[in-house]
This record gives structure tokens, sequence and C-alpha cells, in this order.
């Protein structure tokens, strides 16, 4: 299932078309808890699951060495600039997985720190579904600012905190509108 923009849905990537749409400015980013010591092992790719093209992460989650987490991150600003998705009602993700919790981390300049974001868990899976995430169910994390979606940087999917196999499929993201 492909999206076409409309005045209710901004799509910011989408790998069912040839080739892959993201967003102008844009970029995905796959990262580990090594960037600060962790021993987590990941794998972010674009693959076919369930006969959708997508982009996968896969791994090895695990909290030794005060690490946890995997990630594929969406910078949706070139140079720390922010996007202004205040028009929006919140994310729409179509993600399957391994049935398994996951995590949606956003990201604006009030996030100073490595640990500071807005967040929200949801389970993968083994289907692909729609997911839909107001901003409202977004929960600070490190921050007493309230989620400026005006100011938004980043938007991240993570296999997050626990040890465990990640293994978790994102077909498409967006932002839906009321």
């Amino acid at each position: 299932m492909s999206w076409q923009p409309t005045a209710s849905l901004l799509v910011l990537s989408d790998f069912e078309p040839e080739p892959p749409r993201v967003l102008a400015g844009a970029r995905w980013l796959g990262f580990t808890d090594r960037v600060m010591g962790g021993v987590s092992d990941a794998t972010l790719v674009q693959a076919v699951v369930a006969g959708r093209r997508c982009i996968r992460l896969a791994g090895r989650v695990t909290t030794e060495s005060g690490g946890g987490f995997i990630q594929a991150a969406l910078e949706l600003a070139p140079r720390g600039a922010a996007f202004d998705a205040s028009a929006f009602a919140g994310v729409e993700l179509q993600v399957c997985g391994n049935d398994e919790d996951y995590n949606v981390h956003l990201r604006t300049p009030d996030c100073r720190w490595y640990e500071h974001s807005y967040r929200h868990t949801f389970r993968a899976t083994r289907e692909w579904r729609a997911l839909r995430i107001p901003w409202r169910e977004f929960a600070p994390h490190g921050l007493q600012a309230p989620l400026a979606t005006a100011r938004l940087q980043r938007v991240a999917l993570l296999g997050w905190m626990r040890d465990f196999e990640a293994d978790v499929a994102l077909g498409a993201i967006a932002l839906y509108g009321d």
C-alpha cells in the first residue's frame, strides 16, 4: 500500500514505490547504543517483508555496558533545522515485526541531551498494520517542555531498553491530519 500525499496526509518516507520516497531534505540514519559505549548490534537495510518493500531494523538489544537501544532515525530537516508539523494530528506508521514492543521517539530543539525525547511504545505484530499515534500520546522523557510539533527535528523507531532480539519493519511513515 503506497500513500499519496493529501491535505490531511504528508508522506515522510514510503518504501513501496520504486525508487522509495523520502521528504525533501530528510534522511534516514541507523545507529546503536555503541555511540555511547553500549554493545547492542543492529542492521538497517531495505528489504521486502511479507510482500512489502520497507526498511528493516533488526539486531540484538542488550542493556550490558549501560546501553540498550538500536535505532532507525529520520532526520526531518538538514543541519539541525526544524520541521513544522503543527498542521497535523500525529504520526502514522505502516509496521510489522516479531510481536515485540518498540518505541517511536520524537526530538525537537528542546531535546538537548541524548536521553531527551518524546516517546510512545507500541507492539509490532507479525502482520502489516497502519498505526496512528496522536501527538498527545508522546510522553516527554527528561523534559518539562511540551512537545513543540512546529519544531520537529527527528522521528525514530527504536528497539529500546531491554534485552531482546529486535526485528521490526517500517513500510512507510507519514503525518496525518484530523
